[in-house]
């Protein structure tokens, strides 16, 4: 990878985290009714997303291009945990709030999801920080001992993969509540932020895969068997997000039914822009895969689905569906944010910048 791209990879979330959060500032300042608020404030937080794929593409791309340092160890997955903080405490001020206006009971929980999207984002930048090694370890045969001394300690391997399986349990058992009907609010309130947290905790149970994907590769512990039960359960997850959307949106008898229902179906493409991932980790571990660097290109299908999504939504005259098309924005986003990780990944696991490998050890 020359120096070039890699400023053109890592500039493409850093450039559409700017464009959510900027659609969002536009929404909230020039939009009216409880609507503006909801999706500017989601767009706005949708960009933290963004800042973590930032995170996790420049931590791969130092290492790719050979300048990789000590603080670039600590800096880039400390920043992404600093944007979920950010995230997570914004989102329980929004549901602490005495009186809490409505549109700020939905936004509060979304972004509270989001910060949990965060969360895991971060726990894949963190564990890419030996990234390089999963190269130099696809190259050894197949049952080869893990690496010893091993790149991550026993409890750092537990802590990351823990992270994430947590921040999935809690949106879920967020979700699930409010959907049950408890967690307070009008149930219009309930059922929107209920569905879309169902959204968020697929895209959280997706990165799980990755994050394990990464770091057994890393480790050299991968399995063959994982070559197809990550790929499968990333798949399925996105799957079950679009088809859950369709069924709320042809059951709907009001405008937030519509919403949460599209807003869901942009999370299931989500996670198939994760599913990329996965796939090309899955793809080439030890074998050739000349197919390989066609995998990019489902983040940009995905991206694409979206933002046309967007545009036929953006065409109604109904004010919740114009909020589910403005989110869908910031959902095409990080979606073309993922293609940039993924062509990332493709370039770093293709055995072409194996040499940058000993000097980022």
């Amino acid at each position: 990878m020359n120096y070039g791209i890699s400023v053109l990879f890592r500039a493409i979330p850093l450039l559409m985290g700017g464009l959510s959060a900027g659609l969002g500032g536009y929404v909230l300042s020039h939009g009216s009714g409880p609507s503006a608020r909801v999706a500017g404030l989601v767009l706005i937080f949708l960009a933290a997303i963004c800042l973590c794929l930032f995170a996790t593409a420049a931590t791969i791309i130092r290492q790719l291009i050979g300048r990789y340092t000590a603080l670039d160890r600590w800096l880039y997955p400390v920043f992404g945990f600093a944007v979920s903080g950010v995230s997570l405490g914004y989102g329980l001020s929004l549901l602490a709030q005495t009186p809490r206006p409505p549109p700020d009971f939905v936004a509060g929980h979304v972004i509270f999801g989001v910060s949990m999207v965060c969360v895991c984002v971060s726990c894949v930048a963190t564990s890419s920080t030996r990234f390089v090694l999963i190269s130099e370890n696809s190259a050894l045969p197949e049952g080869s001992s893990p690496r010893s001394p091993a790149p991550f300690t026993t409890s750092a391997v537990r802590i990351l993969l823990t992270l994430p399986v947590l921040a999935a349990l809690v949106t879920w058992a967020w979700a699930i509540t409010l959907l049950a009907g408890g967690g307070g609010g009008a149930p219009a309130g309930r059922f929107t932020a209920g569905h879309v947290m169902v959204g968020l905790a697929l895209v959280c149970t997706c990165l799980i895969g990755l994050v394990a994907s990464i770091l057994r590769q890393i480790q050299n512990t991968y399995a063959p068997r994982e070559r197809v039960i990550w790929p499968v359960v990333a798949a399925a997850l996105g799957a079950v997000g679009v088809i859950l959307g369709l069924i709320v949106v042809a059951g709907h008898d009001r405008s937030a039914q519509l919403s949460a229902g599209f807003v869901l179906v942009g999370l299931g493409l989500v996670c198939w822009s994760i599913l990329s991932k996965v796939l090309l980790l899955a793809l080439v571990w030890r074998r050739a895969a000349p197919l390989a660097n066609r995998v990019p290109l489902i983040p940009v299908g995905t991206a694409l689905l979206c933002l046309f999504l967007m545009a036929f939504l953006f065409e109604s005259d109904d004010s919740g569906v114009i909020v589910a098309a403005r989110v869908l924005t910031g959902l095409g986003a990080i979606c073309f944010s993922l293609f940039s990780i993924v062509s990332i990944l493709e370039s770093g696991t293709s055995g072409s910048d194996h040499e940058a490998s000993t000097t980022t050890r």
